[in-house]
């Protein structure tokens, strides 16, 4: 049997679809299973041992982007597949799903698309507190598979030996060693109703650096808010003084952000794609959410690997669909205080000196 799933973008909905890899093997332990992915995403699958092929398919616009997928259509049609599920659920997807040709087609269901698939699947509403893992699997009720657990099907990605070589000079280059706490902050997310403000970040790296000289920070970000790194760590080094060395910055590729991380003694960041990245290592982590919930897209891996969710509480306008701040104020931004985070980082480093597998992922409310 050869199967054929589709999910184009978005690095921490991509890195959500891996148990769902997993679990198709190990239903069909002798299919060929194909993943068609776009480039920036691609990294979370390459290598992933369940899967047997890659297609990375360009992402580009206009008479181009036809150009592509015309000769994808193609290369997809003659793979023969006789089943392809759309991950994804977008035009694009549901189109290289049905040119595919496969008998059996499994998607959502969607306005001018649906007639695409064979199988159609109602899609639950973004908005309630359903993780996202778990609603995938409503693509595979008509293959009779049941709902998943993240103790046995964890998301995962590959590590990449010569990223990690990468990442081991730039720490050593950075004054970092063994015996320094590494910590972790991703400062950015490409949805901008999704960061946390600058100066909240700074504060929590001064004050963690305070309470123990023997840690070190990385500051990291996206291309999507690339000015907020060097603005918090200039910020913190102006309150840090001697003391600022122990503070770096920088920009990494989705290799190189794993393997860093899983070099780091916690990480801090928000509900992005590399908070799932993150997921995938084993180290401590401190989640931010904002206008999303921690029930939808809390880090899904192994209960024995500490995960905490730091949100604002119930608010009358929160989850939401992150168009319009309808108050005004971000206020399920602004209402999450860096002491908070201090305190759940705290947690986090002493969880790697205890055994917190009765505990698993907490989630703390204001």
């Amino acid at each position: 049997m050869k199967i054929l799933l589709v999910r184009l973008r978005l690095i921490g909905d991509v890195v959500f679809t891996t148990p769902l890899v997993r679990v198709l093997r190990r239903k069909y332990p002798d299919a060929d299973l194909t993943y068609v992915v776009e480039p920036l995403a691609a990294p979370v699958v390459h290598g992933n041992p369940h899967l047997d092929d890659v297609i990375v398919v360009p992402k580009r616009s206009g008479v181009a982007r036809w150009r592509d997928d015309l000769s994808y259509a193609r290369l997809l049609r003659a793979r023969r597949f006789d089943m392809a599920i759309d991950l994804h659920g977008g035009p694009r997807s549901a189109w290289l799903t049905w040119a595919s040709g496969a008998p059996m087609r499994i998607g959502y269901r969607m306005a001018g698309h649906s007639w695409m698939y064979t199988d159609v699947v109602e899609r639950a509403d973004d908005l309630l507190p359903r993780h996202s893992v778990v609603k995938q699997w409503d693509l595979l009720a008509p293959l009779g598979i049941e709902a998943c657990e993240p103790a046995r099907d964890a998301v995962e990605m590959p590590g990449d030996s010569e990223a990690d070589a990468r990442i081991a000079r730039v720490l050593r280059d950075a004054g970092v060693g063994p015996f320094h706490q590494l910590i972790v902050l991703h400062v950015s997310a490409g949805n901008p109703f999704r960061r946390w403000p600058p100066e909240a970040f700074a504060a929590v790296v001064v004050e963690l650096a305070r309470r123990d000289p023997g840690r070190r920070f990385m500051v990291t970000s996206g291309p999507s808010d690339a000015v907020a790194t060097p603005a918090i760590v200039d910020r913190v080094r102006e309150h840090l003084g001697e003391a600022a060395t122990a503070v770096s910055e920088g920009r990494f590729d989705v290799g190189e952000l794993q393997a860093l991380v899983t070099r780091a003694a916690v990480y801090i960041g928000g509900d992005s794609g590399p908070l799932h990245i993150a997921a995938t290592t084993q180290t401590p982590i401190v989640a931010l959410f904002g206008p999303t919930l921690a029930e939808r897209s809390m880090p899904w891996r192994d209960p024995r690997w500490f995960a905490e969710a730091i949100d604002a509480g119930p608010l009358p306008c929160r989850p939401c669909h992150q168009r319009r701040c309808q108050p005004g104020d971000f206020r399920c931004l602004t209402g999450l205080t860096a002491d908070r985070v201090v305190a759940a980082a705290e947690r986090a480093l002493a969880s790697r000196n205890v055994d917190v597998t009765q505990t698993g992922v907490r989630a703390l409310h204001a």
